[in-house]
């Protein structure tokens, strides 16, 4: 068996139990294990969490996280390019993302020791943000690219064009664009559809329309897409997966496409989205 990486966020209530229960399972059966993040101050650090553990990385087999989607999801970012697959332990509310429960922990992680596992795959966006010539950077996101008002309350204008075929022009609280993964978040509850995590696409639904129709339109994940900010009157924000945020500019272009990297999320022999969903809902 390979090495594990283990990174937990240690801001999530528990979590020093629940690292202590990993890591005497794993020692009690020979297994090595590196914990990334030692602390809350590394956690939230500036520092990647990839360069945590990068002296690891090529004799490294599974990444194991301690905390909610949200401490997957800067997992993912951070270490994308990795290739390795990563197994969450839920410490937050409903946890889409994480495969096991504490309630549940050493039974599955029997699993990992006997190699009784696999992982599913999942679509990343890469997005560019341009300001005129310049590329001001470019983010991943597991769940979703926000466009997104500022604190006062007036319409946002965003126009959308996939391949630059001008689509719509949207008027209101901003935009989500979201992968299958993140169609349980935040573009579910503006009304987005729930689309299994296994497809290629992206879902684009509009925040708190200024219209007589509120409808999500799905867009192929092999096309690429265009926004492009009117932000004259209104402070308008960009948001990756909740949790990086920037301040747009009035005619700044954000180009999104699916992400060349994907994510590798473990997955057991009884897994079912659907028998998931209905107990994620449910919780």
């Amino acid at each position: 068996m390979k090495n594990i990486g283990l990174i937990p966020n240690w801001h999530k209530k528990n979590s020093k139990l629940v690292v202590d229960r990993v890591n005497n399972f794993f020692a009690e059966r020979g297994a090595t294990l590196r914990v990334a993040s030692k602390s809350e101050a590394d956690f939230y650090s500036e520092v990647p969490l990839s360069e945590q553990l990068d002296s690891w990385r090529d004799q490294m087999g599974l990444i194991i996280v301690v905390g909610g989607d949200g401490t997957i999801l800067r997992v993912a970012r951070d270490m994308a390019c990795w290739d390795i697959p990563i197994l969450g332990i839920n410490l937050g509310h409903r946890g889409f993302l994480a495969e096991i429960e504490v309630e549940q922990m050493e039974r599955f992680l029997q699993y990992i020791v006997a190699e009784r596992y696999g992982y599913q795959e999942r679509m990343m966006i890469e997005a560019q943000l341009k300001r005129g010539s310049e590329e001001m950077g470019s983010y991943m996101s597991l769940n979703d690219i926000v466009i997104s008002r500022g604190p006062f309350s007036r319409i946002v204008k965003v126009e959308a064009y996939v391949n630059e075929d001008y689509m719509e022009s949207y008027y209101g609280d901003g935009l989500i664009v979201s992968t299958p993964t993140g169609s349980t978040g935040y573009s579910l509850s503006a009304g987005g559809p729930i689309v299994n995590p296994s497809m290629e696409l992206f879902v684009v639904t509009p925040i708190c329309p200024h219209s007589l129709y509120n409808r999500s339109l799905i867009v192929n994940g092999a096309d690429s897409m265009r926004l492009s900010i009117d932000s004259r009157q209104v402070e308008v924000m960009l948001t990756v997966d909740g949790q990086v945020r920037f301040a747009l500019q009035d005619d700044d272009q954000i180009i999104i496409r699916k992400a060349v990297q994907k994510v590798k999320l473990v997955c057991f022999d009884d897994y079912s989205f659907y028998r998931s969903l209905q107990q994620k809902l449910k919780a």
